[in-house]
Order: C-alpha cells, then structure tokens, then sequence
C-alpha cells in the first residue's frame, strides 16, 4: 500500500487534493494512504521521527519554509521517491529539477489533470519497482516487500522483523538464515551482526562499532567487521554511480 504526502498551506486546496485522491482510490481501485500537512515544517518533523512517503505532493507557494526547501529537505532522507509540485507559479519551474521533482503541475489541480498525472506516476512506479520483490509470510497472511521498500531485516528470538521505508515492521516467523540466503542474493545488504541485515541504499555513515541509517536508527557492527562493511559500502556505492 503506497503512503502519500500532501502539503499545502492553502486549507481549500489542501481538502482539494484529499478529495481528487479519494475520487482517484474508488475510480481506480487504488489503495493508499495518505497524510495531510499545513507546512513543511509539519512534514520534516515526521520524516525526522523516522516515517517515510512513497510519493510527496508539494505546493510551493508557501510562507517562511517553502515548497522547494521542504523537497531539498526531503531529498536528504529519500533520493528516490517521486515528488509533485502543485503550485499557482511557473517561477520556480527550472529550479524543480535541482530535487528530481518528476512533475510540475499547475493550479487549479482539476480531476482531469490530477488523474492523468497519477496515472502516469503509478505506470512508472509500477515499471521500476516491479522487478525485485520478495514474498513473506506474516501474522497479516502473504505479502510482497518490495527489495527498494526493505531498510533491514532482523532477528528477535524466533520473529524476523522486516523494516520497511514507511516506518511499518511486518513480523514473520522463519529461520533467519533462510532470510540471509534470499536477501544478500540482491547485492544491496549487507550483514554488520549475526542479527541484522541491512539494505545499503539506505545507510548514512559506517564507523568502526555501528551503522547510522538515513532514519538516525544505529545497528551494531560486530567486532572484527568494520573493515569489511565499509568495503562493501564502497563497491555497492561505485557499481550505483
């Protein structure tokens, strides 16, 4: 299920975007979740706790803390999700692509052009995420993780406890060695501790006892390990260039 965020400072075109994507959710049998923010700074604050969109719709036109700066803030937690500019100016449309904005959409967001832009986003997503998934089984019954949704994999007694972006944890009980063969067949984890695995696009900084991921969440290096994890980092990031 892809979890949107809305902001606008504007309250009708706000309850404007909640409606088009609820008309959007019933005419396409599209699930989603959505949250709605007043400001930047609202929408920051959550990503700084941790929480993670799939999909980010911004005005730009807001006072103080804009549409732009909260992209390039969001850019510094996510390198990849699709952002939307809604906005009543075409000022800022050359600056858009300095935060890989996919679209620039301009008010009154209608039916018609907010369905034709979702339509589009949702095919490519479809197109680029499609190819690496894995298949789990949960206490919620089978579900499909996406390998670029999947920030790490732990060990807790008999649970392995899959962290996705969202900031969700799907619980599974299954040999954790089983999980190790599947996921470090991917060539984007690696395995700092015998209780973690963890998805390298999402690591911040490697140092000699711990890794610092995107989210601020630290995992434990064991001992001995260092060199080699930072070494792995290193090949994982020149094969992404």
């Amino acid at each position: 299920m892809l979890q949107i965020a809305l902001c606008d400072d504007n309250i009708d075109d706000l309850s404007n975007m909640v409606q088009l994507i609820d008309l959007y959710r019933v005419s396409r049998n599209f699930s989603c979740e959505y949250a709605a923010f007043q400001n930047g700074l609202e929408l920051i604050a959550i990503l700084e706790k941790g929480k993670r969109f799939d999909i980010y719709c911004l005005d730009i036109m807001m006072p103080g803390f804009t549409g732009m700066d909260a992209a390039k803030e969001i850019r510094g937690y996510d390198k990849t999700a699709p952002v939307l500019f809604f906005t009543s100016s075409t000022e800022f449309a050359f600056e858009s692509y300095s935060v890989k904005a996919i679209n620039y959409i301009l008010k009154p967001v209608t039916k018609e052009k907010f369905f034709f832009t979702f339509d589009e986003l949702l095919e490519q997503i479809k197109t680029e995420k499609g190819e690496d998934a894995i298949t789990v089984k949960s206490n919620e019954g089978i579900q499909k993780i996406r390998i670029s949704n999947l920030v790490l994999a732990e060990v807790n007694g008999r649970k392995v406890l899959y962290h996705l972006r969202s900031g969700k944890i799907i619980e599974c009980t299954e040999p954790f060695s089983s999980v190790c063969d599947t996921l470090l067949k991917y060539g984007c984890f690696i395995k700092p501790h015998r209780s973690f695995l963890i998805n390298m696009q999402y690591v911040d900084t490697i140092e000699n006892h711990q890794i610092s991921l995107q989210d601020h969440s630290s995992i434990p290096i064991a001992q001995g390990r260092a060199k080699e994890m930072k070494q792995h980092y290193l090949n994982y990031q020149m094969r992404e260039e």
